[in-house]
């Protein structure tokens, strides 16, 4: 498994002392406490001061005095270390590790490898096939089984020709 995730985004500066808004890819806003240390553009920055607020994360770091600074860092990606995040609840993965799934039909028919998840009130998962791609949702009945460990995703075939969308 990758030693770090993408936990956010930056929006946009937060007043005029370097303060960054964040667009949380977490369960929880609040969970951007956990963090000592994030990446932006592959440059390690300490966590001075992280709140959450509005179903958004709000972060101070070391190095980014202020709104100028903050300006040259809008649109990154925010990485940090898994070993500071919290465990996943029980069935709920972080979108890392379920990029790169080969996903297959409970009869063992492979359909082809999750190339993106797209954060929404049910998860849309992007499969790229042999020749197509496709978008389905994580919806109850359509995921039968998820086993990140051997990088491999089952899914009910019925229900998934019945819900997913080709691209």
């Amino acid at each position: 498994m990758r030693e770090k995730l993408v936990i956010g985004e930056v929006l946009k500066p937060q007043g005029i002392r370097g303060e960054l808004k964040i667009k949380p890819l977490l369960d929880d806003a609040a969970y951007i406490k956990n963090f000592r240390t994030v990446f932006l553009g592959g440059k390690e920055y300490r966590v001075l001061s992280a709140r959450a607020g509005g179903g958004f994360a709000y972060l101070t770091l070391a190095g980014v005095a202020d709104r100028n600074a903050a300006e040259l860092l809008r649109g990154k990606e925010v990485e940090a270390l898994r070993e500071e995040a919290p465990a996943p609840e029980e069935g709920r993965y972080y979108i890392v590790d379920l990029v790169g799934c080969e996903v297959v039909t409970e009869t063992g028919a492979r359909l082809g490898e999750i190339a993106d998840v797209l954060p929404a009130h049910t998860d849309i998962f992007v499969l790229a096939g042999k020749e197509k791609e496709y978008m389905f949702p994580a919806a109850e009945g359509v995921i039968a089984a998820v086993d990140v460990e051997n990088k491999k995703i089952t899914v009910n075939e019925k229900r998934f020709y019945e819900v997913a969308a080709e691209q």
